[in-house]
């Protein structure tokens, strides 16, 4: 592991130098939305950087190579679809909140909110990392099974984003709250789907021999994620926002659909 916490730190270094680049743009463009596609096209990046990146002669191994395609797959994903939103919409709310809420402060405390993410993106690289050092040879069932998980993540998200883009594209629609296919099982699929791609990491990590006993760490990765998503900078700001733009709707809305973890809908 030692070895190791070099490409570590390279990788957040890196990601320090993308959120900068990502201050820099959303200060030019006044759409804070850019700082999210930064931010998963960065960790992308580092996450394929971590598991390809050498740190001796030996070649990737197969769970390596598999490991970066895996990354870089959720990571274009993710950005080119924010990209989208951040091109054609209006400020994501959660950014126009902070902006009319810090004001004339707002650019130097962004810059400082980015650079918490530049430190939550190095911290989630960590389980990438782990995972793609396993070094118990070749694939094995572990490994299928983690690329399930990750797969069915991916498409999951996809799924609930066109839900959602062909529900808000609807004229009919405006001033509702979307209830209809996943996220009639979940206030929030997206965050949901997103959250299970990152307990891949943990299945490839896990050496149930002992032979790797760092890759427990990687269980860190789903447990921040979560954390993050569900206190801190996705549901509790997107809930407040639709409190207060449609609150009847969003109320009849939270009374019968689960937060996060998906169910049948309340009747």
């Amino acid at each position: 592991m030692i070895r190791l916490l070099p490409l570590w730190g390279a990788a957040g270094l890196f990601l320090i130098l993308v959120m900068s680049a990502a201050w820099l743009v959303q200060r030019r463009t006044g759409q804070g939305g850019w700082a999210d596609v930064f931010w998963s096209f960065g960790l992308g990046a580092a996450g394929v950087g971590a598991a390809l990146l050498p740190i001796d002669a030996t070649e990737p191994s197969a769970r390596q190579w598999l490991i970066a395609v895996l990354v870089g797959l959720w990571s274009v994903r993710l950005g080119l679809h924010i990209a989208a939103r951040a091109a054609s919409e209006t400020e994501d709310a959660r950014y126009a909140r902070l902006r009319q809420k810090w004001a004339h402060g707002f650019q130097v405390r962004m810059f400082g909110f980015l650079m918490l993410q530049a430190g939550a993106a190095t911290f989630l690289a960590l389980s990438i990392m782990l995972a793609a050092r396993n070094p118990a040879p070749g694939l094995g069932l572990q490994d299928g099974v983690a690329t399930l998980i990750l797969l069915a993540a991916v498409m999951g998200e996809t799924v609930a984003d066109r839900q959602l883009a062909a529900f808000k594209a609807d004229p009919a629609h405006k001033g509702q709250v979307c209830d209809t296919g996943l996220w009639s099982w979940s206030r929030h699929p997206n965050y949901f789907f997103e959250w299970l791609g990152w307990c891949a990491w943990p299945v490839f990590a896990v050496n149930l021999s002992g032979g790797w006993p760092w890759g427990w760490l990687a269980l860190s990765g789903p447990a921040y994620i979560y954390w993050l998503l569900t206190r801190v900078s996705g549901v509790p700001l997107l809930e407040a926002h639709m409190r207060r733009s449609r609150p009847q709707a969003f109320a009849a809305y939270a009374a019968r659909t689960s937060v996060f973890f998906p169910r049948p809908p309340r009747r």
